[in-house]
């Protein structure tokens, strides 16, 4: 029974983070234009920020963002515009993927951006509250569902930000590469408009 606890709460936090939206597509872009291994500070950003709201959600702070729909706002604004701003840092660097000028997005990126991130908030909120794995006590509980959904976010967000990687090779010509470019920041808009706006 504990196991299929485990398995359910590991597939719904993978879908809810895995599929595609802005921060996904967001560490595509960035492992597109700047490889996996100059988008890292990007990625421990994002995954240092995720892990700051599981703790705020497992100490309330995601229902509390759910009763105040102001707060909540003011922060969806703050977001998008900083996937905005990161749009714009993927789509402004400058030739082929080899000799790229421009620098990724940052730790201090990442982090801002999930920090202030209400549907990760809600994502969570969401998990905690029909996932919680139920052991001895409800701190050990939120513990131990915490770090399975962070183990689960390390793999699916290295695995979006590798994908993204994986394209640069096709594009070592500054035009390619500056569609690619172009193609995850526009992707990346799109997304914030599905996401944010719908």
């Amino acid at each position: 029974m504990y196991m299929e606890a485990v398995i359910s709460l590991v597939l719904t936090t993978a879908l809810l983070l895995g599929s595609p939206g802005p921060a996904p597509l967001a560490l595509a872009g960035v492992g597109a234009s700047f490889g996996f291994k100059g988008g890292m500070g990007f990625l421990t950003g994002i995954l240092a920020g995720l892990l700051v709201v599981i703790f705020a959600v497992a100490a309330g702070l995601g229902a509390l963002l759910a009763a105040y729909p102001p707060v909540s706002f003011l922060c969806q604004v703050i977001g998008v515009a900083y996937l905005v701003y990161v749009a714009y840092k993927i789509a402004s660097g400058q030739g082929g993927v080899n000799e790229l000028n421009g620098t990724a997005p940052s730790f201090k990126d990442g982090f801002i951006l999930n920090l202030i991130n209400p549907k990760a908030y809600a994502a969570f909120l969401a998990i905690f509250s029909s996932n919680m794995l139920v052991l001895d006590s409800q701190l050990l509980s939120a513990i131990v569902t915490g770090a399975i959904c962070f183990l689960v976010a390390v793999l699916v967000d290295g695995l979006w930000m590798a994908t993204g990687g994986s394209f640069r090779r096709f594009f070592t010509k500054p035009t390619h590469a500056k569609r690619l470019r172009l193609g995850f920041s526009g992707a990346l808009l799109i997304s914030i408009i599905v996401a944010f706006v719908l």
